[in-house]
């Protein structure tokens, strides 16, 4: 067993209620199609997520190191795209670097635009630390006190199949908080060439008209 992985068993043994998803599984069934969306990822487990959901295809953008950019890169996409569905994947301590993204994302209020934030009231990759999430911030709360209209909070399986269709509404931006235990994300080597990945990521953008 790694430092790493130590690290996330001692996290996950002092999670807050609530946190008992496996986000291995969760985030999979949430998302369902994945060529039905394209993807900004944020850094850490949110990246690896969507890596291993998609194989780490073209249709996914996933940062590494740009804290509290993935909401407002969405929005910008969502806006660009209006004919293509736009999925941001993030988690609480990439969201928490950049809650003013919430409000801007409110107002402009693109219906193509669909923002999940992966909460397991952890900071992941600084060394499994707990975050304001555990400590009683509610981001769904926050999105909804921004102004964005439609949010869910998802926390158990039960939920996850009304978590799914609601990501596929168009009637106006979505947040959904989904909360899960602090465990490690899925080990997915992606790729970590920015150039490269630009690059195809503006291919497949082209090619979906």
């Amino acid at each position: 067993m790694d430092k790493t992985e130590s690290a996330a068993r001692r996290a996950a043994a002092v999670a807050a209620p609530g946190y008992v998803l496996d986000r291995r599984e969760a985030v999979p069934r949430l998302i369902g199609r994945h060529e039905d969306f394209l993807f900004v990822g944020g850094l850490a487990g949110s990246a690896k997520d969507l890596a291993q959901l998609t194989n780490d295809g073209a249709h996914a953008y996933l940062l590494g190191g740009a804290m509290g950019a993935a909401c407002m890169m969405g929005l910008g996409l969502a806006l660009a795209r209006p004919d293509r569905r736009v999925l941001v994947l993030t988690g609480d301590g990439e969201l928490l670097m950049n809650l003013g993204a919430l409000a801007t994302i409110a107002v402009m209020n693109p219906p193509n635009l669909a923002i999940v934030c992966v909460d397991n009231g952890h900071y992941g990759e600084t060394g499994w630390q707990r975050s304001h999430t555990a400590r009683g911030v509610d981001l769904a709360r926050i999105a909804a006190g921004a102004g964005i209209r439609a949010t869910r909070t998802i926390a158990s399986e039960a939920e996850l199949e009304e978590g799914a269709r609601f990501l596929r509404q168009g009637n106006g931006t979505c947040f959904v908080l989904l909360r899960v235990a602090p465990t490690e994300p899925p080990a997915y080597r992606r790729n970590l060439d920015p150039a490269s990945c630009r690059e195809r990521f503006r291919a497949a953008l082209l090619g979906a008209r």
